[in-house]
This record gives structure tokens, C-alpha cells and sequence, in this order.
């Protein structure tokens, strides 16, 4: 170990340590062809690894984790986000196409694999045609004219999904075909819906498990355990309870007694949903309770703000009930039997309340679906408030269903969640726009198409020809993977019959078959945003002239306080070989072989804000042996005249050593100053320079 290293290992010993970082940073530029090459290595290297997955065939990709288990996947867009460049121009490229992954996934929920495919083959096409002399203006104008086209073609080929069948066909291919996966997925839309919400969790058995609840679920549950009807279960349930909601905190008797009054003659559970119910009505619901004279119980009004109001607002309709408000000036007090709502049964567990067969109008509950699906629409909102509104609908138009995905071990079930989860953002993908041909076949088809169609100019129709070329290459990284020669494959599907849309070939089991009869189809909104994301992003970085990239550097300081900084000075000077400068300004020690440098600081002035070290003995004595002594006194005065004295006694052997007398430099005045107030004690700080 060198003495550098050892002084800094000395320095990471320390006891009591503060650091403080501050960061510089440069900018370092790539122009023209080199700018694009290294765009086009970095997407290169991000798609191979990507298109391994594509396929029922497709191999698995095993990604390092910062903690836990390795993951294990198919998943394009899981793989894509592992990848990290060493060469910051490369890794630019790659984070650009991660873009396209990310949006596609976010979109559709599926087709990020196809959506990396079609930008490598689109940009490495337009940087040789630009590299060519094309101008990239114009070749971008004939990928958005051809992508335009091809669109419009897949939209007149699609067809609408009609049966349960073909529900589970589309899963089945989005999970590498995994009939079981789409089986259960089929089975769970099929229970709550195509609008209905369908949520994938990790399991803890090894079998994969399917959970239904219809009607309305929230999680909150019982305020209090007293409110419990069946032991046994620790449940509340009621049969045909009254509902009463409230938008405010419920604290007062006198705001509970018309409602209780109304259960109590009806001879009607009530169930109580606020924002909170404590004081004496809380109180006075549980001691009915417990009496036996009514059975009420009270839940928490789910979710916060005005997610909550909306929540209510739900409920209400649901159960054909009035929420209690300040803005709508209803008053807990004045209740009357028709501002309380009704349903078939409710049951409440400690955490979730379950509300079955609430007695609204259909008409009206379609109605606020309706009312929450255009919200849903709205460009301007996040994806957070996106997610939410699904949630409330699904709800109201038919319930939730929970899949539980098991495994024999953590990678497993990983990899088999994400299979589960591309699955179902595949079917619902399917059943909102409709399904094509699987395996790459409706591209290539398409791909037929554009033969006849020519741009304004030259440059645009090779732009037109890049998107005729890019958009056969998923089916041949599909037959590829599945260990056969992907262009004789792809040349004979379209040397077929042009008119058998239909006619394609099945990877799984290798052979020419009608893909709408063997029931491998994909989504059309899959493929659309696929081609849409890959073509904008790729067209862009063909138009690419100059990359900017900004390269930090930082600075680290670091302070030892007290006897630690003594211990720390005295193993420094014993472990490096510092050489040394003197000035009547400023003075430190400094290691030759490295840019960490030392400023020991002897004492303080605790009556001085300019805080400067004096030096009293003012002679330095050195010997022939090399071995040199300094003697500093340094006094501070305060209003009892009291003085301090600080000793610094250092031997070198083989070197001089210095220390600061006068002013000091600037990081050692930084170190002075976080002392002012403190006599005599003896501070090191470290400043170490590197790159991030």
C-alpha cells in the first residue's frame, strides 16, 4: 500500500467526521457522423439485448440487482431499464430508446420489445441514408408519411374481440404462451368485467391463486372491534342496512340521533361511513351495540382530500343515499329517511369494507361511469390520478379481482408476475381498440402495402422504403429466436397469397398456419403505439448533428475534530512523504503524489472574527539529522484576560515539515471559521478531488 493510500485510509478512520460536497461541471460535444455513430452503438447495444425476449421462444435475460436475488425476465421494457452505458454519447442513444419502451409500455401496457426492434431498424437505416447525403428532414417526412399509412391499414384489418375465448388467446401469446396465465386472466375478466380492475400481486403458496369481490370494496375497516357480529370471523355483516354518509367528522350525539332513531324503527342495521367518528358518538354507537338495542357499526371514509369527496360521491350513488356536506348545506341533525341510502349486504373486516347490491339506480351508476371515463381522457392528468379513476370505476361497474401470483422461489415468481402483468395490459389493449394477426404478420402485410406509395421527393420515398423494410424485421428477430433463418421465413409469408391476411407463420410449433384459427393474434392499439413511438423517436435522432453531454467533477471535504485530528496529523506525516513550501501568508503540507492535500490548523482566536492563527516563537530549528522541531504559542484574550497556549510538536524523519503561521488559505480559513468560539483546538482538513 502506498503512503497515500494509507494516509487516506487514515483519514476515513476518523471518529468524528463532517463532509461537505460541491460539484463543478464542463460540457464535452460530438458533431455529424461520430455523433451519430455512437448514438446508433448505444442503441445497438440496448436492442440486441432486448430483442432476445421477442417470441414464444425468446430467451430469458438475467439482470444484477443491487440487493436481493438476481431478476430473471422476458419483459423488454424491465430489460431495457436494467442498461446503463459506460461512454456517456452511447448511453444517450440507449436512453432514448428506453424512452420509446417506456412510453409504449405506459400506452399500451405491452409491445415495448416490438417498439425497440422497429427504432434499431429505422435509425440505423436513416443514418446510412443521411451518411449518404439524404437530406434527414425530408427522410423523416417519409417514415411519418409511411407510419401514417401503415396505420391506417391495420385499423381497416382489425377486428373487434367478441368472445371469452379469444380473451384468452390474446393473453396467451403476450405470456410467451402460457396457456394457464391466459386462462386465469381470461377467467378474471370474464367475473368482473372488461372495465372491471384487475390487479397482479406476489403470492405466498406455490400455485397461482384467483380472488373475486364483487360490488363495491374500500380499504378501511372497522373504527372499533366492539362493532363485531360474528366472532368466529372477527366480521361485521349486515343484511338490507341503512347507509348513512357523512363528508365531516362525526363527534356529537345530537348529529347521530335522527339516524339511529330511523334504524331503530325500521329495525334496520345502519352502517356509518365518515371521516371519523370518536367523543360521545362513538360512544353512544357502540353502547346500542352492546345492549342489543340497534347494530350499527362505523368505517373511515376511504382515501384523502378530494379523492375522498369523489369516493362518497361513489357511494352515494351506489347506494341511492346524500352525502352529508358543508357544500351542499345538508345537516347530520336533519336527516330524514331519504337522504339514507340502502344496500343488499355489507360485511367489514378489520382493514376492508364490502358493499354488495346497493339499491342505486343502474341508470344512474352507468351514468357517473360514463362521467369518470372522460375524466380518464383528459390529457392533463397524471398517470397517479389516471390509475385512481380506474380504480372508482371498476368499482361501480362490476368489481375487482385480485391474481396471486405463487412460485417456489422469489425469482420465479418475479419472472412470472411479469408475464402475468404483460398479459393483462395485452388483453385490455385487445379489447379496447381490437386484434390483428399475431407473430409480426399484419407488419408484414403492410409492409406489401407501401410498395406503391411514393414520396414527393427522392429523399422522402427512402424514407417511405426504411419503414417498408423496418417494420418486417419483429417477425424475422421472431422466427430468429425460435432457431430458424428469419428472411427465408418472412420471404415466404409474402411471397403468399397477398390476399390471406391470415396466413403467417406459428413459432411454437414451426410451421404455416391461419393465425386467426390457431388463435395467435395480437392487439391493435400493441402494434399502433409500437410503430407510432419507435418511428418518432428514431426519425428525431436521424436529424441528430450535435450531442452535448456535460461531464461532473466533484470536491469533498472532509473535517477531524479535536484529539482525533492530532492522531490523524501524527499517522499522516508518518505514512506520506509530504513536501513542503513556506510563505509569511500561508503554509500547508501537501502529498506529492496524489491531489489530496493537508492544512493543520494549531489554534483560534475566539475574540476575532477574522479568526487567525498567531505565531509567537517565530523561529524554525532544523538539524543535520533532518529532524526538525517547530514551537508556536498562540495566546487568546477574552474579558477576564485569560490566556491559552496550544504546543505542536512534529518529527519527520528524511523531511521538513511546516506548519501555518499568519493567514491561512482558503480552506483552511473555511475550517477556522466552523471553530470560531473554540481555543486551541487542532483541526485537519481533508479536500479529495475526483470524478463521478
Amino acid at each position: 500500500m502506498t503512503g497515500v493510500s494509507k494516509s487516506l485510509n487514515v483519514f476515513r478512520a476518523g471518529a468524528r467526521r463532517a463532509f461537505a460536497r460541491s460539484y463543478s461541471s464542463h460540457k464535452e460535444l460530438s458533431f455529424g457522423v461520430e455523433a451519430r455513430s455512437k448514438l446508433l452503438k448505444g442503441v445497438e447495444t440496448l436492442a440486441k439485448a432486448v430483442a432476445v425476449t421477442l417470441g414464444p421462444k425468446g430467451r430469458n435475460v438475467l439482470i444484477e440487482q443491487s440487493y436481493g436475488s438476481p431478476k430473471i425476465t422476458k419483459d423488454g421494457v424491465t430489460v431495457a431499464k436494467s442498461i446503463v452505458l459506460e461512454d456517456k454519447f452511447e448511453n444517450l442513444g440507449a436512453k432514448l430508446v428506453q424512452d420509446v419502451a417506456n412510453k409504449a409500455n405506459e400506452e399500451a401496457g405491452d409491445g415495448t420489445t416490438t417498439a425497440t426492434i422497429l427504432a434499431r431498424a429505422i435509425f440505423t437505416e436513416g443514418v446510412k441514408n443521411v451518411a449518404a447525403g439524404c437530406n434527414p428532414q425530408d427522410l423523416r417526412r417519409g417514415i411519418q408519411e409511411a407510419v401514417e399509412k401503415v396505420i391506417e391499414f391495420l385499423k381497416e384489418k382489425s377486428r373487434p374481440i367478441l368472445t371469452s375465448e379469444e380473451i384468452a388467446q390474446v393473453a396467451t401469446i403476450s405470456a410467451n404462451g402460457d396457456e394457464h396465465i391466459g386462462a386465469l386472466i381470461a377467467k378474471a375478466m370474464a367475473k368482473v368485467g372488461k372495465e372491471g380492475a384487475i390487479t397482479v400481486k406476489e403470492g405466498k403458496t406455490t400455485v397461482d391463486e384467483l380472488e373475486i369481490t364483487e360490488g363495491m370494496r374500500f380499504d378501511r375497516g372497522y373504527i372499533s372491534p366492539y362493532f363485531i357480529t360474528d366472532p368466529k370471523s372477527q366480521k361485521v355483516e349486515f343484511e338490507n342496512p341503512l347507509v348513512l354518509l357523512s363528508e365531516k367528522k362525526i363527534s356529537l350525539i345530537q348529529d347521530l340521533l335522527p339516524s339511529l332513531e330511523l334504524a331503530a324503527s325500521q329495525r334496520r342495521p345502519l352502517l356509518i361511513i365518515a371521516e371519523d367518528v370518536d367523543g360521545e358518538a362513538l360512544a353512544a354507537c357502540i353502547l346500542n351495540k352492546l345492549r342489543g338495542q340497534l347494530q350499527v357499526a362505523a368505517v373511515k371514509a376511504p382515501g384523502f382530500g378530494d379523492n375522498r369527496k369523489s369516493i362518497l360521491g361513489d357511494l352515494a350513488i351506489l347506494t341511492n343515499s346524500t352525502v352529508f356536506s358543508e357544500e351542499q348545506e345538508t345537516k347530520l341533525e336533519k336527516a330524514t329517511p331519504e337522504m339514507l341510502g340502502s344496500a343488499g349486504s355489507i360485511t367489514i373486516t378489520k382493514e376492508d369494507t364490502f358493499i354488495l347490491n346497493g339499491s342505486g339506480s343502474p341508470a344512474t351508476i352507468a351514468q357517473r361511469c360514463e362521467q369518470i371515463r372522460g375524466s380518464m381522457n383528459d390529457a392533463t392528468i397524471s398517470d397517479y390520478e389516471k390509475e385512481k379513476l380506474q380504480e372508482r370505476l371498476a368499482k361501480l361497474s362490476g368489481g375487482v379481482a385480485v391474481i396471486r401470483v405463487g412460485g417456489v422461489s422469489e425469482v420465479e415468481v418475479g419472472e412470472k408476475k411479469d408475464r402475468f402483468v404483460d398479459s393483462l395490459n395485452a388483453t385490455r389493449a385487445a379489447v379496447e381498440e381490437g386484434i390483428l394477426p399475431g407473430g409480426g404478420t399484419a407488419l408484414l402485410k403492410a409492409s406489401l402495402m407501401l410498395k406503391d406509395i411514393q414520396g414527393k421527393n427522392f429523399d422522402q420515398t427512402l424514407g417511405i422504403r426504411i419503414i417498408q423494410e423496418a417494420i418486417t424485421k419483429p417477425a424475422r428477430t421472431i422466427v430468429d429466436n425460435a432457431g430458424l433463418e428469419g428472411a427465408v421465413v418472412v420471404g415466404n409469408i409474402l411471397n403468399h397469397d397477398p390476399t390471406d391476411f391470415n396466413y403467417g407463420f406459428d413459432a411454437a410449433k414451426l410451421e404455416y398456419v391461419d393465425l386467426n384459427k390457431s388463435g395467435i393474434l395480437d392487439p391493435l392499439k400493441v402494434v399502433r403505439t409500437a410503430l407510432l413511438d419507435a418511428s418518432g423517436v428514431a426519425s428525431l435522432l436521424t436529424t441528430t448533428e450535435c450531442i452535448v453531454s456535460t461531464i461532473f467533477s466533484s470536491v469533498v471535504t472532509t473535517l477531524a475534530f479535536g484529539a482525533n485530528a492530532e492522531n490523524i496529523k501524527r499517522q499522516v506525516t508518518n505514512t506520506s512523504s509530504p513536501t513542503s513550501t513556506a510563505s509569511d501568508s500561508s503554509s500547508s503540507s501537501t502529498f506529492s503524489s496524489t491531489n489530496f492535500s493537508t492544512s493543520i490548523l494549531t489554534s483560534s482566536d475566539s475574540s476575532n472574527t477574522s479568526s487567525k492563527t498567531v505565531s509567537s516563537s517565530g523561529d524554525d530549528h532544523s538539524h543535520s539529522h533532518s529532524h526538525s522541531h517547530s514551537h508556536s504559542h498562540s495566546h487568546s484574550h477574552s474579558h477576564s484576560h485569560s490566556h491559552s497556549h496550544s504546543h505542536s510538536h512534529t518529527h519527520s524523519h528524511g523531511h521538513s515539515s511546516m506548519f501555518n503561521s499568519g493567514s491561512t488559505s482558503g480552506s483552511s480559513k473555511q475550517g477556522i471559521s466552523l471553530l470560531s468560539g473554540m481555543v486551541q483546538i487542532p483541526i485537519i482538513v481533508g479536500l479529495v478531488y475526483g470524478m463521478i
